[in-house]
């Protein structure tokens, strides 16, 4: 019998707080069934194990952080976009590193609770509009918005990880980081005879 007020939604949020408090790694279920003050058994009335608290925890940080990053480029076009969306993306990862940390591994997540979770899809929808400012065509514009993903996912896991540690601030650099992103996307190469389409 599952105890009054325990839910998946409960579970998850404390899964994804202590995920930011000690890393998503650390996270187990008897850890979290002490956070709420059950046993562990109490918590697969609403969870089926581990794998599937983790990716509910990288489908509540998914809605969370598109959330954060659509109200910070609302209206904006460009670098002015550019900007607002990379600084949302670097506030929600210093924000909660254990839960950011989630939505950048794979998780098997149960297809029907991934397909009622607007949070990945509209990621996409937001890094693709982001751009639309650039004028790219396909498949130009998928290589951007790798380009753009794998440029703040590598420079935030760098900065969390204690990996600039030159004397330069790395906010100094984030904004260059920023300027030199936007120029390249302005000036995004064409496509050479001979490349892949």
């Amino acid at each position: 019998m599952a105890r009054a007020g325990l839910t998946a939604d409960r579970v998850t949020l404390a899964g994804a707080e202590l995920a930011d408090e000690v890393g998503l790694e650390h996270v187990t279920m008897s850890a979290v069934a002490r956070r709420l003050g059950v046993k562990d058994a109490s918590l697969y009335a609403h969870v089926r194990n581990l794998e599937d608290l983790r990716g509910r925890i990288a489908l509540l940080a998914a809605d969370e952080k598109t959330v954060r990053i659509a109200e910070a480029t609302a209206g904006r076009a460009g670098k002015d976009a550019l900007a607002a969306y990379a600084n949302a993306w670097r506030e929600y990862a210093h924000d909660h590193p254990g839960r950011y940390t989630a939505t950048q591994i794979p998780m098997k997540i149960d297809p029907e609770l991934l397909a009622r979770a607007p949070g990945p899809r509209r990621a996409v929808e937001l890094t693709y509009s982001m751009l639309r400012a650039y004028a790219l065509d396909e498949p130009d514009l998928t290589d951007a918005v790798r380009l753009v993903r794998s440029a703040l996912h590598g420079f935030v896991n760098l900065e969390a990880a204690g990996g600039f540690a030159h004397a330069r601030p790395a906010g100094d650099s984030w904004v260059r980081c920023l300027d030199a992103l936007h120029t390249l996307l302005e000036r995004w190469p064409a496509h050479r005879e001979g490349d892949a389409p």
